[in-house]
């Protein structure tokens, strides 16, 4: 690569599988793409100086961070939720902070009826007992526990794109879907949230982080739920007080739970519901998809290439 061809350059803090090379490798004459794992604090550091843009996953990126970035011009947040970054120390530093809305609803919205299924019919029980030599006979209980989405009333808590594909999704399994957002939208399937609660027999999350959505599902809404009832997350760790479902599932005030999502990321190992048999969980994957990281790529490339053209950037969420 000539170093004069190069218009702009960028801090991938993720380390890249071989289909985003090849992606990438397609706009080197003016991108040049640098990686850097997300632990990997002493190359952040060392190249956050000399990137035009940061392209950010989970990590959280402080001020401290920013203030590194003395040519930074952009932080693109692949993926929608910006509670990661430092947005409001990023405005005063002039850097625009943008996000991806929509981009990853596809394989949120399958991750979180995978998280459904799971819960609803046992798997990660039936999959120890089966492979113990324990899965023949079944476990007379199923029958008296294990769900079918068809037959469930499925509440969202919030409602946007991925949400609206949840629905689209347990609609096509025959399932009904109610939804709750910040105030009535005038359909038969709005609820406020006590109600919501209280008459799914499922639900799922997908808010983002604020202040007003932080332990949102707290010891309350967590007792005006059916005991027999599975609560999924996809969106926020924070979203849900952790204790306190860790009661509700340990006392029998809840039949399940699916969690792509923990409070605090990477999730410990000695966090009490990794040791829950009613709890499956995966590691704030539900995004992680081939198909997603092409939409992703498309769309961070397109806003580099804008960048370096001088034109109006998208889906900024810092008004600049």
């Amino acid at each position: 690569m000539d170093p004069q061809t190069v218009a702009v350059t960028v801090l991938a803090h993720f380390l890249p599988s071989d289909g985003v090379l090849d992606i990438v490798a397609a706009e080197s004459d003016w991108l040049d793409v640098r990686w850097c794992h997300e632990d990997d604090d002493e190359t952040l550091r060392r190249e956050l100086p000399e990137a035009d843009a940061l392209w950010h996953v989970l990590r959280p990126l402080s001020g401290a961070d920013l203030h590194l970035g003395t040519r930074l011009r952009l932080v693109h947040k692949l993926g929608a939720g910006v509670n990661t970054i430092d947005v409001e120390t990023a405005t005063e530093l002039g850097i625009t902070v943008a996000n991806m809305p929509g981009a990853n609803a596809p394989s949120v919205a399958e991750g979180a009826v995978l998280l459904m299924l799971a819960a609803l019919r046992r798997l990660p029980e039936l999959d120890r007992a089966t492979r113990q030599g324990r899965g023949w006979p079944t476990d007379a209980s199923l029958g008296e526990t294990a769900r079918d989405i068809g037959s469930c009333t499925v509440g969202l808590v919030g409602y946007g794109n991925i949400a609206k594909r949840v629905e689209q999704i347990v609609q096509a399994m025959g399932g009904t879907v109610l939804h709750t957002n910040t105030k009535p939208d005038g359909t038969d399937a709005w609820r406020s949230l006590a109600d919501l609660l209280a008459e799914s027999d499922i639900v799922s999350l997908h808010l983002p982080l604020t202040p007003a959505t932080d332990k949102l599902i707290n010891r309350p809404a967590l007792a005006g739920m059916k005991p027999h009832a599975v609560l999924v997350n996809t969106s926020r760790g924070g979203v849900i007080d952790e204790p306190a479902l860790v009661d509700a599932l340990r006392g029998g005030r809840l039949a399940a739970a699916g969690l792509d999502v923990f409070a605090t990321e990477p999730v410990e190992s000695d966090n009490p519901l990794l040791s829950l048999d009613n709890v499956v969980v995966t590691p704030h994957v539900a995004w992680y998809t081939a198909d997603t990281m092409r939409r992703y790529l498309a769309e961070a490339v397109d806003n580099c290439r804008r960048l370096h053209d001088g034109r109006d950037l998208v889906n900024v969420v810092n008004g600049r």
